[in-house]
């Protein structure tokens, strides 16, 4: 009975493991100032700061004038990590460092369910590395501002004081429910409504995402 047991109880822990095994999420950053969320957009890893210990922080040593008043909340700082194939649990792309303005070519690699290694280089040469860990829900506070990052936002519904234009009736179609086992006729030039779309992260509809090349 052991034997039997033993084997399937390993299998299922290896199972839970590689599940959890997934760097998408919130990540409290090594010195413990924000936290990093980072989705997937397109087979590539974003990540944008999703919460601040400090707010109202804003990017003002971008290189660009025009930026330098945008808030840090929201800041893409990962950006467009692609999935190294020949090696396990590891992205490569480029970091963004809002404490001094400059963009490196950076890496990310899972050492565990809940530690992210971050490393950023200049010219492959100068390297640098932080741990991140998970970060727990509402680590700054139940208070803190935090990024909205709900899936597929839904469509604006009429505007107020309109009134709902009624759906026009199906030509054709049957005024009574069909008997059980009984197919109704197809109504000629009825379409059939379009299955949903996946589910997709606001942050993937930020600009500076959606319009990266992928």
């Amino acid at each position: 009975m052991r034997k039997v047991t033993y084997p399937a109880l390993f299998l299922a822990m290896t199972c839970g493991m590689a599940h959890a095994a997934d760097p998408l999420g919130d990540w409290l950053v090594e010195d413990k100032v924000a936290t990093i969320k980072i989705v997937d957009c397109n087979s590539r890893l974003w990540g944008v700061v999703s919460a601040e210990k400090t707010p109202g922080g804003v990017d003002s040593q971008n290189p660009d004038k025009a930026k330098r008043t945008r808030p840090t909340l929201g800041m893409p700082v990962l950006l467009n990590m692609k999935k190294v194939t020949d090696e396990k649990d590891k992205w490569e792309g480029q970091i963004y460092n809002a404490k001094n303005g400059k963009t490196y070519e950076a890496s990310i690699q899972l050492k565990s369910p809940n530690r992210l290694e971050v490393e950023g280089c200049v010219m492959s040469i100068l390297c640098g590395g932080q741990t991140w860990t998970r970060a727990p829900e509402n680590v700054f506070g139940p208070n803190t501002k935090t990024l909205s990052t709900s899936s597929n936002p839904p469509a604006a519904g009429p505007k107020t004081g309109s009134s709902p234009t009624p759906a026009p009736p199906v030509v054709g179609a049957a005024k009574s429910h069909p008997a059980p086992g009984h197919t109704p006729p197809k109504v000629i030039g009825q379409k059939t409504a379009p299955a949903d779309p996946a589910p997709v992260s606001e942050i993937c509809l930020l600009p500076e995402i959606a319009g990266a090349a992928h």
